[in-house]
């Protein structure tokens, strides 16, 4: 005979006890959830049998306990399911969404427990089906259902730098959240940072034309070498509003390359590049005109974002599509440090440029080779300081006090 399971105690999680049922009302019971499971029949006397004096005991049957409980709604689709028998064993387990997937998971040998090990998924309804086996051998059939919250929208993130990358002693962490966050300081409480050596830094929260951005920075620049481990464990975390992380955990381990730094002084139309403290490059070069702001060199720790061997650029009405060489971009109003054949004779004695620093072909090269995300760039001598109109990376434009002041923790 088959068995149906009697709630005996309500909750978050639910107790359940086998009780007898003749085969065709437990078949009943099981209509319309048949394609989920299938359950084996199991022997029992007839009535007519003469019973033992062992079998006239009554019988104890397996006793389950479902987390999240039988009709359980709202469940964060972060937490895992499971199933404890607190009497008997569990024989089979399986978790199915409404959708017909079946999420992994796994019986424990000795057979009290099972747990998914994969995720669940936003707004779906899932159904927890297979037998228990109670402590006199009988097997019973169970089920249990639950269902995972729905929110008004979905957020996701994504990270800069990835596993395994090299990258310079200025490189900000940084998080780029695809909706605004309201409940920042329960997000920023989730992420980990690990420095090795350890590494003073803070997160800041910087707005951003499409949602929000969480960079973490460091309150001097890395020392070379250092390891950093990120954990960003936000998957259904509530950012507030209805709107929930849909993107899973991630992490990232990446390295701090070599100490290279570059100096600009404006007035000196020169470039040096700095190798641990040692000038590893030494170029004249032109810098922005100045006579206006738009062509103004900014003032302040720029950091390298990207290069390109080739880049057209364009700046209408001045230049449209014009082809540049060795393009190192140090910020997202236009600055770049590239090559300009036509500048040569300019370079080292008057800044003409539009704003970029321009250097020869051959030394542009040089440079090129030798740059890295992350790498800083400090820019001295003019009177336009970079500001959060240049774009994206302008964390080092704060003080420390300042810096630490754009934490929600803070």
């Amino acid at each position: 005979m088959h068995g149906q399971f009697r709630r005996f105690s309500e909750g978050a999680a639910r107790s359940w006890e086998a009780v007898p049922v003749s085969r065709r009302a437990a078949l009943a019971a099981l209509t319309g959830v048949t394609a989920f499971a299938a359950f084996s029949s199991c022997g029992h006397p007839g009535e007519d049998s003469k019973p033992s004096p062992l079998s006239s005991a009554p019988k104890t049957k397996a006793k389950l306990v479902f987390e999240p409980g039988d009709g359980a709604e709202d469940i964060s689709p972060a937490s895992s399911a499971r199933i404890a028998a607190t009497a008997g064993a569990i024989a089979q387990a399986r978790l199915m969404s409404d959708d017909g997937k079946i999420v992994d998971g796994k019986i424990s040998l000795d057979g009290t427990s099972f747990e998914t090990t994969a995720a669940l998924e936003f707004g779906r309804t899932y159904l927890f089906t297979g037998q228990a086996k109670g402590p006199d051998g009988a097997l019973e059939p169970y089920l249990s259902s639950f269902a995972t919250l729905k929110p008004k929208k979905v957020a996701e993130f994504n990270v800069n730098i990835g596993d395994g990358q090299a990258v310079g002693v200025a490189a900000p962490i940084i998080l780029r959240f695809s909706a605004p966050i309201k409940n920042k300081a329960a997000v920023e409480s989730k992420l980990k940072v690990t420095c090795t050596p350890e590494t003073e830094g803070s997160w800041g929260w910087l707005p951003d034309a499409v949602g929000e951005q969480l960079h973490w920075r460091t309150k001097e620049y890395f020392q070379a070498g250092t390891k950093v481990h990120l954990e960003v464990p936000l998957f259904a975390a509530d950012f507030g509003d209805g709107v929930f992380c849909g993107t899973h955990t991630v992490t990232s381990d990446f390295t701090i390359a070599r100490h290279q730094l570059v100096q600009c002084f404006v007035p000196s139309h020169r470039m040096q590049v700095y190798r641990d403290d040692a000038i590893i490059m030494d170029f004249p070069c032109s810098y922005g005109e100045g006579n206006e702001v738009r062509n103004t060199t900014r003032t302040g720790i720029h950091v390298v974002t990207e290069k390109f061997a080739d880049f057209f650029m364009s700046n209408p009405p001045y230049y449209t599509n014009a082809h540049e060489r060795f393009a190192v971009r140090i910020s997202n109003n236009g600055e770049f440090i590239h090559a300009n054949p036509q500048t040569v004779g300019d370079q080292g004695n008057t800044n003409v440029s539009n704003g970029c620093v321009n250097l020869s072909p051959e030394n542009a090269q040089q440079y090129f080779n030798s740059a890295l995300y992350g790498d800083p760039v400090e820019v001295t001598g003019t009177q336009v300081q970079l500001s959060p109109s240049d774009g994206e990376i302008y964390d080092w434009t704060y003080d420390w006090a300042d810096w630490r002041a754009k934490s929600a923790l803070s």
